[in-house]
């Protein structure tokens, strides 16, 4: 193999076609678009979601159910959750900074405990919100349920 032997690979290299070039180029008169219609003209871009005119898809589909704007979404923790972090760490007062300093929750979220599982550490918890069996269990074990609207402070 010599340089003056190279070619390229079979079928790689191809003329473009000449469009709009008279009727002997194959692609005169209609530049290959047809007759009519939106594709043949000039400045077409299809919308999306377009259906040549038919119903749309998302305009089909039946709508169902809302959105509430003012639903409020907490993070759920649960008591035998607070118990493993009381074991882990050894605190005894747990609010929204402490479950954002041992990677419970995100910076943003709100938080609301819930009651699975068992808690036997007498421990102060200020948190967001709080179920009645979890308010319960706390101060059963000797704890104490306060309701803080503070976020982190880290």
């Amino acid at each position: 193999m010599t340089l003056e032997t190279l070619k390229p690979a079979e079928g790689s290299v191809r003329n473009n076609t000449r469009l709009g070039r008279g009727q002997g180029s194959g692609g005169g008169g209609t530049a290959k678009r047809g007759h009519k219609g939106a594709k043949s003209r000039s400045g077409y871009s299809q919308k999306r979601g377009f259906e040549g005119g038919q119903m749309p898809l998302q305009r089909r589909v039946p709508k169902f159910g809302f959105k509430n704007i003012n639903r409020v979404e907490y993070k759920a923790i649960n008591l035998d959750t607070i118990q493993a972090l009381v074991d882990k760490t050894g605190v005894n007062v747990i609010d929204i900074s402490v479950l954002y300093n041992n990677g419970l929750i995100a910076k943003t979220d709100l938080v609301k405990i819930l009651g699975r599982g068992e808690i036997t550490a007498a421990v102060e918890i200020k948190i967001n919100a709080f179920s009645k069996t979890a308010v319960e269990a706390i101060e059963k074990a000797g704890g104490k349920a306060s309701v803080d609207t503070a976020k982190v402070s880290a």
